[in-house]
């Protein structure tokens, strides 16, 4: 590739004149800021570990069991967020060699495992926290269905976007497992 046939970017003046496209956040799922303000509470939390412990000498015992349940959070909301951009661990050697009919019902039976697997872990955290709602945390005196409260909302979140993901492999006709080029943005 020939360097100077790009756009050119230094002007005769020697300045740069690049331009960027324009910042949006139209296409961010609405899980992102969930996990976005879990993360900077995180890091906060993080810090204040850090200052306490080495600045004051004197630990706040109560950041390493916050710090462990917002880690925890950031996995379960960033996850539904894997989810919406159906970029999670996937094998699709087996659909170059598949006829087209036949990788379209195995991708479609893809999609509705993933659902009813989704669904299930809903159900599940919900027996839990009903099981479980009079434990407290160890040290900080929170229940801990504070902390499934939000391992659910991650599942809920992770099957609703699961429901999308079929609707798009299904209106469009095929899913990123028989094209794995594609992204979710192609329609």
């Amino acid at each position: 590739m020939d360097l100077d046939s790009g756009p050119k970017v230094m002007g005769d003046d020697g300045e740069f004149h690049a331009t960027d496209e324009a910042v949006t956040f139209d296409d961010v799922p609405f899980e992102a800021w969930i996990a976005l303000l879990l993360f900077w509470t995180l890091a906060a939390v993080v810090f204040t570990q850090f200052i306490t412990r080495y600045a004051f000498n004197d630990s706040a015992s109560w950041t390493e069991e916050i710090a462990r349940y917002l880690l925890i959070g950031t996995v379960f909301v960033g996850a539904a967020i894997g989810v919406a951009k159906n970029n999670h661990i996937q094998v699709d050697l087996l659909y170059r060699y598949l006829p087209h009919s036949a990788a379209r019902v195995l991708s479609t039976f893809v999609d509705v495992a993933r659902i009813a697997f989704f669904a299930a872990m809903v159900w599940f955290t919900v027996q839990m926290m009903m099981k479980m709602e009079s434990y407290k945390m160890t040290i900080v005196d929170l229940p801990m269905n504070i902390v499934y409260g939000v391992c659910l909302f991650g599942f809920v979140g992770m099957m609703l976007r699961s429901v999308w993901v079929a609707r798009v492999h299904w209106q469009r006709g095929y899913s990123v497992l028989e094209r794995p080029e594609s992204t979710m943005a192609d329609r």
